[in-house]
């Protein structure tokens, strides 16, 4: 009969996480290749660290072009519910359209999909387990990660940061 130590139970707690972390979350195509990205010669992408300064407000700017997350239920564009569309903070990009906006119960807005083209996704490893992160495509602005815990049709969740986002009613 083996017994568990405080030890052993570390280290295999240890070993999971980090097989966890170098695993991706699914098989989904991570976009942005060069060669085929229509806003890769775009004035948004030539604007230096400073000028995204300049033209963004504080905490918008930590999280379009630093990846930060904003607190939890802090956004009013979480509670936005009339029809119209959501659009990147940074450069103005349509991202999602109203009636694809859910309430998710996270304190972020959520959206059970993107306009199509308006998204590049990479893997992000920074906590113990890759998440799915996803930023405008012309402007590269961070706005938040995809979960596949969402509702039908497509069971996704992009879970966005609302300083990420302006709100145009239709």
């Amino acid at each position: 009969m083996h017994t568990f130590s405080r030890r052993s139970l570390l280290l295999g707690g240890a070993a999971t996480l980090a097989i966890a972390a170098c695993s991706p979350a699914s098989a989904d195509k991570v976009d942005g290749d060069a060669s085929t990205d229509p806003y890769a010669d775009t004035t948004w992408r030539k604007l230096t660290d400073a000028e995204w300064q300049e033209r963004l407000p504080t905490e918008a700017y930590r999280v379009l072009r630093h990846e930060h997350t904003e607190r939890a239920f802090s956004s009013p564009l979480n509670d936005e519910k009339r029809a119209g569309t959501f659009h990147c903070a940074g450069c103005d990009l349509a991202l999602f359209d109203s009636d694809r906006k859910f309430d998710s119960g996270t304190g972020w807005p959520s959206f059970w999909d993107a306009i199509p083209g308006a998204m590049g996704m990479k893997p992000d490893n920074r906590l113990f387990y890759t998440r799915l992160e996803y930023h405008c495509a012309r402007c590269l602005g961070h706005q938040g990660h995809r979960f596949n815990d969402g509702p039908a049709p497509t069971g996704q969740r992009w879970c966005n940061n609302g300083l990420a986002l302006t709100f145009k009613p239709a």
